[in-house]
């Protein structure tokens, strides 16, 4: 990755951490940056290319990658929230739009770019999850759900094109200052300083990134008996 210039594919680029990777971008010196948003003209930072995709229609996802062929670097990015427990009347439904993003547009993306980054030499792939890949509580039960599956698929899809020399990064973090979280009334940090670590991480070929204390100690907590994951989330 380090030996190719940065051609880079944000998705979710519009606002939050996705914003925060096209800034740090910017700042390490990417060659181009192609900003994603379901609404291109919400795209308003300076010196990008806005493409408009929305990660649950193929169609998009199929023409988006048609149109950025010099891509070296994917950051699947984009992902939704709904905040409830799995025993509420509408959990299926709140899962699957959920998973619909946060899973499946992930697998379509992916799908889409894989050969362009082979046809570029290999390049890389950044794929969001989180803390709660790992864990859940009352609150996060389906959205955790979505982000564990990722984790499986981020862990499978890094063994796939590891023939092709792609390289295959997962960032997990937790809760971040965004709009997303604006409601979530647990510590949180900053989702510019995640962007920064993550790029440099990338760059440095690493393939798992904990972008915070809270998920440097859960990953920590995984393997004892009383595994952390046994428990509520309570931070």
């Amino acid at each position: 990755m380090s030996t190719q210039p940065v051609i880079a594919f944000v998705t979710g680029a519009n606002r939050g951490l996705g914003l925060e990777f096209v800034k740090a971008l910017q700042a390490a010196g990417a060659s181009k940056i192609y900003a994603a948003a379901r609404d291109p003209a919400s795209i308003t930072l300076p010196g990008v290319v806005p493409v408009k995709l929305d990660v649950t229609r193929p169609e998009e996802v199929t023409k988006a990658a048609a149109l950025c062929s010099d891509v070296t670097l994917l950051i699947n990015n984009a992902g939704i929230a709904d905040f409830k427990g799995f025993i509420e009347e509408d959990s299926i439904s709140a899962t699957q739009r959920m998973m619909d993003t946060n899973f499946y547009g992930m697998i379509r993306v992916s799908q889409a770019f894989s050969p362009v980054l082979k046809a570029n030499g290999g390049g890389a792939i950044l794929n969001v999850l989180s803390v709660a890949s790992w864990l859940g509580s009352p609150l996060l039960g389906p959205y955790a759900a979505t982000k564990a599956a990722a984790w499986s698929y981020t862990n499978s899809l890094r063994l796939h094109l590891a023939e092709q020399q792609t390289q295959v990064s997962a960032l997990h973090v937790g809760f971040m200052d965004t709009d997303m979280a604006k409601e979530v009334p647990y510590e949180k940090v900053s989702a510019a300083s995640v962007a920064r670590q993550a790029i440099a991480e990338v760059a440095a070929g690493k393939a798992e990134i904990l972008g915070d204390d809270v998920t440097r100690a859960v990953k920590a907590g995984l393997s004892p008996e009383q595994a952390v994951y046994l428990t509520a989330m309570e931070r």
